[in-house]
């Protein structure tokens, strides 16, 4: 028998397989599966209605955490001074998804004391590898909801405070304005920040995942143009102050108040509640009539045989009793521009005046003006053209329908002979 060279290797031991996360669960699944299968029955009615006592009790305190929740957001509401509608809608879309990981919770728990009472164990398998990966990955999932929920409280709150202490209103708008693209740039990078976690969890190598990202981001750059276009043009809107939240702007065929921006739009609101939405890449063009001040221009006709200079004076009269008026005189930042006569239009002649307000209450003070200044002209018996039509009789009658008809039928013009008088040849 030859013995074995000293130089020569020993094989290793064969390490054993670890078994995937889906392995696991399957094989967890028929030994569950396997055990149910040899309850007795009285015992199997008896754990059906306890397994339906927790899950009726996990509802009960869903639905008193949901009671407690609204209770909380009408105090909030009403101690904010502010509409509960409104605070309910807000407070809804933020903890939106919160809410719902909340509810998930609950009935994941309930999922394991059921578990329990029909004699399942399912500690031992979370305190396994693949129960413990689980856990981890649902934390991870948690945790990174929450961060990307508190980061936004927390982001609008505090433009929302530093806004309010701005001295200066103007600034205070921009402020506002570029709320929403912080706010989406901080949840965007918590965002990749916890799905590159979860990936890692799961076994996936990061580091060439974020190597063909590049490439991938790259290629996305190229596609999506419009959409860096969008938000660039964004940016700098709000960096260089051409437009606000608050101001009365004009895009193209469509005007209002804007309502918000976000990460790529602007959204403005007409007077009919009409909410028009351009992304930034198509407002190339916006008329701000907000911006620092506003103005409001007269148009005033009057009739060509009314006294131009006492109309003049009347409109000057009237401007210094808006400013005087404690309503009305703050919104008025400077003196009334009387331009005088602007046109000699075919009705009538056209007077033109100007008036510089605070911003949006140009249309205030200028709806105002006209009706002080309708009622001043009809006191100083000064005339407001207005369309009339003047009907002129004609010098001859008219003839009737019938007249005109016989006068232009011959046939009905000739006289006929009854039968029986028509002499016989």
């Amino acid at each position: 028998m030859s013995a074995v060279p000293a130089s020569a290797p020993v094989a290793a031991p064969a390490e054993a397989v670890q078994p995937s996360l889906a392995e696991q669960l399957s094989a967890f699944g028929r030994d569950a599966w396997t055990h149910l299968m040899q309850l007795d029955p009285g015992e199997a009615g008896l754990n059906f209605l306890v397994s339906a006592a927790v899950v009726l009790a996990a509802l009960g305190l869903i639905f008193v955490l949901r009671r407690l929740f609204d209770h909380w957001v009408r105090r909030f509401a009403d101690s904010c001074n502010v509409d509960v509608a409104e605070a309910e809608q807000k407070t809804s879309r933020a903890a939106g998804v919160s809410w719902a990981l909340m509810r998930i919770l609950i009935l994941g728990a309930a999922l394991l004391l059921v578990m329990s009472v029909w004699g399942i164990d399912p500690w031992a398998w979370i305190s396994g590898d693949a129960g413990a990966r689980l856990v981890r990955l649902a934390l991870i999932l948690v945790l990174a909801t929450a961060l990307v929920e508190v980061a936004g409280f927390v982001t609008r709150r505090f433009v929302d405070s530093f806004a309010s202490r701005s001295r200066d209103g103007r600034r205070a708008a921009q402020i506002r304005s570029l709320g929403p693209l912080l706010t989406g740039s901080i949840q965007g990078v918590l965002i990749v920040v916890g799905l590159l976690t979860f990936l890692s969890e799961l076994g996936l190598q990061v580091g060439p995942l974020l190597a063909s990202a590049g490439v991938v981001g790259l290629a996305v750059g190229f596609g999506a143009q419009t959409l860096v276009k969008d938000f660039l043009t964004g940016v700098f809107l709000i960096a260089e102050d051409a437009v606000s939240v608050g101001d009365n702007v004009r895009i193209g065929d469509a005007s209002g108040t804007v309502e918000a921006m976000t990460l790529r739009t602007i959204r403005l609101r007409n007077m009919n509640g009409t909410l028009h939405i351009f992304p930034y890449s198509e407002a190339q063009v916006i008329h701000n009539r907000t911006k620092l001040f506003s103005s409001y221009l007269f148009d005033l006709q009057v009739s060509y045989d009314a006294d131009i200079d006492r109309a003049l004076a009347v409109m000057s009269e009237v401007a210094e009793e808006m400013r005087a008026d404690p309503e009305f005189g703050p919104m008025i930042t400077r003196p009334f521009d009387i331009l005088g006569v602007d046109r000699l239009a075919d009705s009538g002649v056209v007077l033109k005046a100007r008036v510089t307000t605070t911003p949006k209450d140009q249309w205030k003070v200028g709806r105002e003006y006209n009706r002080r200044i309708k009622l001043a002209f009809d006191r100083e018996g000064i005339e407001i053209p207005f369309p009339t039509l003047q009907l002129v009789a004609p010098k001859q009658p008219v003839k009737l329908q019938e007249e005109v008809a016989a006068d232009d039928d011959p046939v009905e013009n000739r006289s006929f002979a009854p039968p029986e008088t028509r002499p016989q040849s």
